[in-house]
């Protein structure tokens, strides 16, 4: 009885087992009640093999739902595990890039002060690092050093550098290291996925992701110092920390050079093609003389840009129509010193209304001696002066 029960259930629906043994079980009963001589183990067994059947059902096809979800979830994490595919062919050939006071010792750690930090990619094998020139240039006493993904740590010198693009190169005296391959930007497309790596807050490689929000984001419209750059707008994540390090292409390319953010969801990245150019340009070129500098990472504030800020910001007040927006400040720079703070914004210096980053810097070329700042910080007014340095 019980492996006829079996054989049906193997081979036939639960419904033809439920009807089989009904068809044998209620003869039984019949005759149970009929004739109480019948061998009551018939009934029994009837029972135990449908208990036995069901149960084996069910125990089955749990197993195999089970085991088909796991083999689906798996073949989706193959499927979209692009970005950690991206991050395993860029990631070694990304850097840290430290930025000490060669005259200063932190009181706390007993070690020399640290000043800025932000992040590069390694483009030749004989230690060329590519980064931001706000990350390296214009500190004080400065050192930069810079740590591989190995762990190791080599002093770099700063070989060339461009103020208005925010763009450098420093060179390690390493050989044999893994490289970035360089990109193009000319046919980037908005939408298209991007990963920004870097070291924000000392934190190696780190990686945030996004797609390409515009391609023809122009310096003018930006009111960034140079008008001839189209920068790449992006809604991956830059922070001051991963600022230098490369905004990489799913074919693992880096396609521009993080740069600055905004707010959230609005960075910007400088596109690959134009950094070729710059190496180009400066390949044979002697480091540039010194210049008079702030100390600080800044914003020109468009009206596309004011507007959105205010948006996003209600203590923010609506009568500023021009100024800087300080992003960053170099802890020791005269800007530093002075009292400027990131955040503020900056409306006028020696009395002339500031626009642009260029005003900026037309000014600290054309005078002498000390500035006199109008400055917006929150609610409040503020008026501050500040010593530039030679750098």
């Amino acid at each position: 009885m019980n492996l006829r029960l079996f054989r049906i259930f193997k081979t036939n629906t639960i419904s033809k087992i439920n009807y089989r043994c009904t068809s044998r079980v209620v003869p039984i009963l019949n005759n149970y009640k009929n004739n109480s001589d019948v061998n009551q183990s018939s009934y029994f067994s009837c029972i135990l093999g449908a208990t036995i059947g069901f149960i084996g059902y069910f125990s089955l096809r749990e197993k195999v739902t089970a085991a088909t979800v796991v083999n689906d979830l798996k073949g989706r994490r193959e499927k979209y595990n692009f970005i950690a595919d991206v991050v395993a062919v860029s990631a070694a050939s990304v850097v840290y890039i430290e930025i000490v006071d060669g005259r200063r010792i932190d009181a706390f750690t007993g070690k020399k002060l640290k000043i800025s930090n932000g992040s590069g990619f390694i483009i030749k094998e004989d230690g060329l690092i590519l980064t931001n020139a706000h990350v390296v240039v214009n500190k004080p006493n400065a050192i930069v050093k810079v740590r591989l993904t190995d762990g190791s740590t080599h002093e770099a010198l700063i070989e060339h550098y461009d103020l208005q693009s925010d763009l450098a190169t420093l060179r390690i005296p390493v050989k044999g290291l893994p490289t970035m391959k360089l990109g193009t930007s000319a046919d980037l497309k908005p939408g298209e996925w991007v990963v920004a790596i870097g070291s924000p807050l000392d934190l190696s490689n780190t990686v945030t992701a996004g797609v390409v929000s515009s391609t023809q984001r122009a310096g003018s419209e930006l009111g960034l110092q140079d008008r001839n750059i189209v920068y790449i707008q992006t809604d991956a994540p830059i922070t001051f920390g991963n600022s230098g390090g490369p905004l990489v292409n799913l074919d693992g390319e880096a396609i521009g050079i993080n740069s600055m953010k905004v707010t959230y969801g609005i960075s910007f990245a400088i596109p690959i093609d134009y950094v070729k150019e710059f190496l180009a340009k400066h390949k044979t070129k002697s480091p540039q003389v010194s210049k008079r500098y702030l100390g600080i990472t800044m914003l020109s504030l468009t009206p596309s840009i004011l507007m959105e800020l205010k948006m996003r910001n209600p203590e923010m007040p609506t009568d500023i129509q021009h100024g800087i927006l300080v992003w960053k400040v170099i802890i020791g720079s005269p800007a530093f010193n002075g009292g400027l703070q990131p955040g503020d914004i900056v409306v006028k210096i020696n009395g002339k209304p500031v626009h642009n980053t260029t005003d900026i810097y037309n000014i600290l070329e054309s005078t002498t001696g000390s500035l006199k700042i109008d400055a917006v910080r929150g609610r409040q007014q503020i008026n501050l002066t500040i010593v530039p340095e030679l750098h």
